[in-house]
């Protein structure tokens, strides 16, 4: 990685609020960009479950900037923590709500993308044994039991990761 790159993707500084204008700033934009990433993370979610991975995949880039929105907010109210908590303890509440809403959504939808996953996993799982069975010889030792195949026989599933 070059320096551009480290430099663009390095967090902003994290800014404290000091006056009740700047924590009502702070406050209004985490929960805007945690409705603006609920939204993203509710769409992704039902095209996952509706089998359009392809689809599900454009809102990548989104994800990405509003997740980097996301954490600097989250730095910015760390470092404000005990300002708001001083002069705004109501704020600081609502915050923690919107914040555990927030994380069961985000929770729901990591759920949905394991169990595609799996799903996905198992298919790919079930055609590659299919494919080993049919090159599989259907040879007797002298015993009477059935022959191991040898590793010529085994033939590698090439897999695609790209839809």
């Amino acid at each position: 990685m070059n320096q551009a790159t480290l430099q663009r993707d390095a967090p902003a500084p994290a800014l404290s609020a000091a006056t009740p204008t700047d924590a009502r700033k702070l406050a209004d934009s985490l929960m805007d960009v945690m409705s603006e990433l609920l939204g993203v993370i509710e769409r992704e979610t039902e095209l996952v479950r509706a089998g359009k991975l392809r689809e599900a995949m454009t809102l990548e880039s989104a994800k990405t900037g509003l997740s980097r929105r996301y954490v600097n907010a989250v730095a910015q109210l760390k470092a404000s923590q005990k300002y708001l908590a001083e002069t705004a303890p109501e704020l600081l509440t609502a915050l923690h709500r919107h914040h555990d809403t927030f994380h069961a959504m985000l929770q729901i939808n990591l759920t949905v993308l394991a169990t595609a996953h799996a799903v996905s996993e198992s298919v790919v799982r079930g055609v590659n044994s299919e494919m080993q069975q049919r090159n599989i010889p259907n040879t007797y030792t002298a015993a009477g039991r059935r022959a191991s195949p040898g590793p010529r026989h085994m033939t590698p599933l090439a897999v695609s990761r790209s839809l």
